[in-house]
């Protein structure tokens, strides 16, 4: 009941987050894979040579965001989010109608940054400044919009690809996008500007202190948690991103795959909803200290899978890891650093997010041309994921006790 309270007295709010989420999804690396078989085809380019075009794209986008996403702090979401979504139309018309591989990367970067960047980016600061005592539920109600574009969009667009040509699937997205837009400013209309929430709802982090990015990178909790945030953007990029390489060394039908992405939704809708609980219930710190052991499991699995059966069974091990991947990092990011420069501070955090999403395909790429099968790199990938999860232990800690203990008021109806 207190709960289904919470979604009436936000539900503008809430909406506007699940739908900036959703609408992210047109630059995710999960739906701009769906056409790697296409792409790789038209341009004559290797898995290796996707995966560079791929890489240099999307760093491309994460440099963007170290500024772009200072934006979120000084403009109201309900600007910024029309804005966003008119150039990630454009970006989907550019994909439905470039030409050439070396014009290739530019569209990935302009798909990455809006989509997977600055939407993603606007919906998570959102929901981590408007919310305080309620912020682990803020995101999980606003993440459902990742979810739900998981779970619906590749089994729409990979059916529509046997019937309608890849290109005017793009354009499709791009009308998709756009019908956002009037959905988002009317649900935002009473959105109050990002200064009047910092002054009047702020809460502090580490030494009861509003951090500024400045402030976060010269201090060593920042630099010991990068291997944690590197590692799931990384690496989960590189699975959606080498599904169609995956199946077929497996020996399964991408269309039987993608059918699997509805269990792994539901598991990670799940784990999203109750990472969100747990954040409210006893903070990020214990959280983020197993945060990376599901994607460890998920990728042995992986890697081990001969069947259908075992492919369900690590893409819903996956879908734990990507539920709590929603909720856990955005909170923790409020929780030691406070939220008065929350945008600025998540941005930085997004771009090394967003670079790892870049490196992650481009290494695995290279080493599948190489010869080495992405399914033999995912028992590396698992180590790297307990090695880095060891380093995020340490360092929280060692920081923990410099929380305050403060109790957090909500921003109710921000």
């Amino acid at each position: 009941m207190e709960f289904v309270r919470f979604i009436r007295d936000n539900a503008p709010f809430l909406a506007a987050g699940v739908l900036l989420s959703f609408t992210s999804s047109y630059g995710q690396t999960f739906f701009i894979s769906l056409f790697a078989g296409e792409i790789r085809g038209e341009f004559g380019i290797s898995n290796g040579e996707w995966g560079l075009i791929y890489t240099v794209g999307t760093t491309m986008s994460a440099v963007a965001m170290i500024w772009a996403g200072l934006l979120t702090d000084r403009f109201r979401v309900r600007h910024l989010s029309v804005a966003v979504c008119c150039l990630l139309a454009l970006s989907c018309v550019a994909m439905a109608s470039v030409q050439g591989a070396a014009l290739l990367a530019v569209v990935i970067f302009a798909l990455r940054f809006t989509g997977q960047g600055m939407l993603s980016q606007l919906s998570i600061v959102a929901m981590a400044r408007w919310f305080q005592a309620t912020r682990g539920r803020a995101l999980s109600v606003s993440s459902m919009g990742f979810a739900t574009g998981q779970a619906i969009l590749p089994i729409i667009f990979v059916a529509l690809l046997s019937v309608v040509d890849w290109r005017l699937l793009w354009v499709l997205a791009a009308g998709l996008v756009l019908l956002a837009i009037p959905v988002l400013y009317r649900l935002l209309r009473a959105e109050r500007t990002p200064q009047s929430i910092a002054q009047s709802s702020d809460a502090t982090g580490m030494g009861d202190h509003h951090w500024t990015r400045r402030e976060m990178l010269h201090h060593w909790l920042f630099w010991a948690m990068i291997p944690l945030l590197l590692g799931p953007p990384a690496w989960g990029t590189a699975l959606f991103f080498h599904q169609v390489h995956l199946t077929e060394l497996k020996g399964w039908a991408l269309v039987d795959f993608v059918a699997l992405l509805p269990l792994f939704t539901a598991t990670s809708v799940f784990t999203i909803f109750a990472s969100g609980v747990l954040v409210d219930r006893f903070g990020t710190p214990r959280l983020m200290q197993l945060y990376l052991l599901p994607f460890a499991c998920a990728f042995v699995i992986l890697s081990n899978a001969e069947t259908l059966v075992g492919a369900a069974a690590g893409m819903m091990t996956f879908g734990i890891a990507t539920g709590a991947q929603v909720t856990i990092p955005a909170a923790f990011w409020a929780e030691f650093y406070g939220t008065r420069h929350i945008g600025a501070i998540k941005a930085m955090a997004a771009a090394v997010m967003v670079f790892g999403s870049a490196v992650g395909p481009g290494i695995t790429g290279a080493l599948i041309d190489f010869g080495y099968d992405f399914p033999s790199q995912m028992i590396a990938i698992a180590v790297y994921f307990l090695a880095g999860g060891a380093v995020a232990t340490f360092a929280i800690q060692k920081a923990r006790p410099g929380l305050p203990i403060a109790p957090q008021v909500d921003v109710k109806g921000a």
